[in-house]
């Protein structure tokens, strides 16, 4: 299995706090988004690591290392995670786990996603009593352990909770997801994220969900995400326990 990780985009919200790099080399908790990602990839087995980088690329490269493959995409400005995640279909063929580069997590959400019994999976925090979501959120419909609806713009009624940003794909998985990408892109979806493509695959195959537990996580697109990152997140990271309540998503106040 590979680990792909998608850094093409800007992060326009997040430049007064990294100015003019990437979002992934936002630096929390001592080190950047992206070293944790790699690190979290490596001590769960995922030696075969692939970027898809875009704005400023240079300064990705620079901060891997030489075993580290990259996909660039030259149209990061006009596109998504989607197109992003469509340029590495090369390398998905065998299998593959994704990772969105925003998100700080803690190691054991990537091991129980790895160690889940499916083979196409979606790591997920299920909605809490009386929360409420954004526009932000990646929302999941969800059946018997199943998506059967993720979307941004499913209404609160209709939600069961939010993807994290990380999902796996096996082989068979992965080619038929590289089918519904496919079909997207040939009709133009070079703005959608790549979930959209997920959606489509959920619907002709399942793709289970497996529980956050309760370990901490982030995804970072503003500055109060950011600093909630690092006061809350990283110093959780090694010590957080299941049920204990460190979890937190988004800005809200899940604290």
């Amino acid at each position: 299995m590979r680990g792909i990780i998608l850094t093409a985009g800007r992060g326009h919200r997040l430049r007064p706090i990294t100015g003019d790099r990437p979002k992934c080399l936002a630096t929390v908790g001592g080190c950047t988004i992206l070293e944790r990602q790699l690190r979290a990839l490596r001590a769960c087995g995922i030696s075969r690591i692939a970027i898809v980088t875009g704005y400023r690329a240079g300064d990705v490269r620079r901060m891997s290392d030489p075993s580290i493959e990259f996909v660039h995409n030259p149209r990061y400005a006009m596109t998504n995670s989607l197109y992003s995640l469509w340029l590495a279909r090369d390398l998905l063929r065998e299998g593959f786990v994704v990772l969105n580069c925003d998100v700080v997590f803690h190691r054991q959400l990537l091991r129980d996603l790895l160690a889940a019994r499916y083979e196409d999976a979606l790591l997920v925090a299920f909605r809490g009593r009386d929360e409420l979501y954004s526009d932000e959120e990646m929302k999941l419909r969800v059946r018997n352990g199943r998506v059967t609806e993720i979307s941004k713009a499913l209404r609160d009624g209709d939600s069961d909770g939010e993807s994290i940003g990380i999902a796996k794909f096996g082989a068979s998985g992965a080619a038929l997801l590289v089918e519904e990408m496919d079909r997207l892109i040939a009709v133009g979806a070079i703005r959608d994220w790549a979930p959209a493509a997920f959606d489509g695959f959920c619907r002709r195959r399942p793709l289970h969900v497996v529980d956050h537990r309760g370990f901490p996580w982030i995804e970072i697109d503003s500055p109060t995400d950011y600093w909630r990152a690092c006061t809350h997140i990283a110093p959780a990271l090694d010590d957080a326990v299941p049920g204990g309540g460190t979890a937190v998503r988004r800005a809200a106040d899940h604290v």
